[in-house]
This record gives structure tokens, C-alpha cells and sequence, in this order.
């Protein structure tokens, strides 16, 4: 009798664990197509900067960052890993940031991530649940060795998708000081940065999975000195846009305690980047988009620089004025106002 007990418990176990263990894989499993993009923006950046263990500088460095909104389609919340697609087989492929941005205007947190190089994807699991039709934000950033050096440098980009995208932004950044610059597709729109860098702007609506897009880049360029550490040695644009205004004042809403920012990591990149670069590429294309920076160092070297100073009599005027402009700028750049509104707003403070 009591071995009949137990032998009902058993096969009741059984029946229960092969029942519910399905259901439990699939809730944790990632499908592509059932998290597409709201929006994704990807940096391309040869030559930017180099981590510190990057080695000879023959090899020029390729950085690309990867901006992502994707929205939860699976009908239920998601309490799995992330899986995005990455040039892991790439040469020197090395994956230097997975962040999220739990909160609107706040900093990016690192996640632990792994990459798996046969399948190409670096994965990692959220801090939280992404709720059902809920969206979350993320950044990847990695280095290749794929810039082919001879009478010009070249390397090529391929974005691969598994999922679809609504609004899809790609931005190229040739090296400073590069001459005759060749980049396959023509981009739809190019300006300069506040720097003299050239900047080529690419925009896409509706981009479906399995449409990967294909770019060649090349260009001539003398030394190995990196964009960053050419800006490094320029002084700001002095007006009034770039009075006191990074990035991450946009972002920490003018806090200036850095040392609570999440540490990158010695050597590594951090996805806080330039605004005095993007920025003004962003006020160009009347684009609402969030400001990211790039490198932290870049931020304190400039940021001691401009601060606003105050004056008194008519120069207090002229200084509030200043600060109202700041502000819209920050709006815009945030995404709190349109291209449209800024301008009206602007044209009454001429």
C-alpha cells in the first residue's frame, strides 16, 4: 500500500514537471520577432580612441555603439536574456560595454554579458522584468581590427537585424583630419561637427528583420593620432550653446558628482560619448534623440572649460538669456520638445 503511494506521487511529479517545464522554457527564451526595435541608433567610428591593452597603432581601431529601444511583443512580461546580433568572428571582435538605462535622463548601468562567437550574439538578462508592451533601452559597444591599411584605409560594415526596426538612425564619424572620404551607399545627409569632423547620416523607417544593411568606408589619413585625443588638445566652441553644457549635465540635470556615475572599467570605453559632437548633428537633422557622450575623461577636460562666468548690469541680462538657450538646448536634445517648438522658442529669445 505505501509503495503504491509513492509510486502514484511519482507519476504525478512526472506528469506536472513535463507540463510546466515547457512552459517555463519559453517563457525564458528569446525570440527576435517578438521584441522588434522602436528605435536603434549605431555609431560607427573608426580611428575614435584606443583602449589602453589596444597594443601597436599599425591597427587602427574600429569602435561601433549600439543604441537600442526594443518593445516587448511576447504577450507576457519577459524575465529572460537579451540576445543581440554581433560581428564576433570579426577580427580582434572585443565587446567593451553592455549598458542599460533603467530610468528617462539617468545613466546608463552595466550588465554582465556574455558572447557567444559561433553564433555571433552577445547576450545578457536585464536588471528587471521587461513588462508585456513594455520597452527597454540599451547600449552594446565593441572594437574590431577590421580597418585594412594600405594606400587608403578601408573596412567595411554590415548591420545584421533579427528583429524589425521602426525608426533606425546610422551615423558614420570619419577620423579627424581624414581626407578623401568614400562612403558606399552616398549618405543621405553629412555635416561637420563643432570639431571639423565629418559626420555622414544615414535614416531608415520600417526596416525589416533578416534586411541587413551594407556600408563600405575609406578614407587617407596621416599619423595615428585618434579623434579624441585630437579634440582633447582643441579648445570648446565658445558660445553659448556649449556654456556649461555636456552631455552628462544633460543627463544627471546639471549634478557635477561624477563619482557616482557607474565605473566602465580602467581602459575601457564608456558609453557617455560627445555631445559637443553629436549634438550639433542632432540640431541638424531635427532629430529628437537622446544626447549620449562619449569617454569621461573628454568630459572633465572640457567641462572645467565651460563653465558660464556671471557678470553684473546688462551682462546679467545677457547671461539669463544665455541660460534659456541652454535650456531649450537641452530640451531638444532630450526629446522634451520637438525641432519645431525649439525654433519658436529660440526666435523669441533673438
Amino acid at each position: 500500500m505505501h509503495k503504491n503511494k509513492w509510486l502514484a506521487l511519482f507519476v504525478i511529479a512526472s506528469f506536472l514537471t513535463s507540463f510546466i517545464s515547457p512552459k517555463a522554457s519559453a517563457e525564458t527564451a528569446f525570440q527576435a520577432e517578438k521584441f522588434p526595435f522602436k528605435e536603434m541608433q549605431v555609431q560607427v567610428m573608426p580611428e575614435f580612441d584606443y583602449p589602453e591593452d589596444w597594443g601597436t597603432r599599425d591597427i587602427p581601431s574600429l569602435l561601433v555603439g549600439q543604441y537600442g529601444t526594443i518593445t516587448n511583443k511576447s504577450g507576457q512580461d519577459y524575465e529572460g536574456k537579451i540576445e543581440i546580433p554581433v560581428p564576433a568572428l570579426e577580427k580582434g571582435f572585443e565587446a567593451y560595454l553592455v549598458a542599460e538605462f533603467p530610468e528617462e535622463n539617468k545613466p546608463e548601468v552595466q550588465r554582465p554579458y556574455d558572447v557567444d562567437k559561433e553564433k555571433g550574439i552577445v547576450t545578457w538578462k536585464p536588471a528587471k522584468a521587461i513588462k508585456n508592451n513594455g520597452t527597454y533601452k540599451f547600449v552594446i559597444e565593441y572594437y574590431t581590427k577590421s580597418i585594412d591599411v594600405k594606400d587608403k584605409k578601408s573596412f567595411t560594415y554590415q548591420l545584421v537585424n533579427n528583429a524589425d526596426i521602426e525608426q533606425l538612425d546610422v551615423v558614420f564619424y570619419a577620423p579627424m583630419a581624414a581626407k578623401e572620404i568614400k562612403l558606399e551607399p552616398k549618405a543621405e545627409s553629412n555635416t561637420k561637427s563643432e570639431y571639423d569632423e565629418e559626420l555622414y547620416y544615414y535614416q531608415y523607417k520600417n526596416v525589416k528583420a533578416g534586411d541587413n544593411l551594407n556600408y563600405s568606408f575609406s578614407y587617407k589619413k596621416d599619423g595615428t593620432e585618434s579623434t579624441m585625443e585630437a579634440i582633447n588638445k582643441k579648445q570648446p566652441p565658445n558660445d553659448e550653446n556649449h556654456s556649461g553644457v555636456t552631455a552628462t549635465d544633460q543627463v544627471t540635470k546639471g549634478g557635477t558628482d561624477n563619482s557616482k556615475r557607474p565605473i566602465i572599467g580602467v581602459g575601457g570605453a564608456s558609453i557617455i560619448g560627445i555631445a559637443l559632437i553629436i549634438a550639433g548633428l542632432f540640431v541638424f537633422l531635427g532629430l529628437k534623440g537622446n544626447a549620449v557622450t562619449r569617454r569621461g575623461t573628454a568630459n572633465k577636460n572640457t567641462k572645467s572649460k565651460q563653465q558660464p562666468k556671471h557678470t553684473t548690469g546688462k551682462k546679467d541680462t545677457i547671461s539669463a538669456n544665455v541660460e534659456e538657450k541652454k535650456e531649450l538646448r537641452k530640451k531638444l536634445l532630450t526629446g522634451k520638445i520637438d525641432q519645431e517648438m525649439y525654433e519658436e522658442e529660440m526666435k523669441k529669445l533673438m
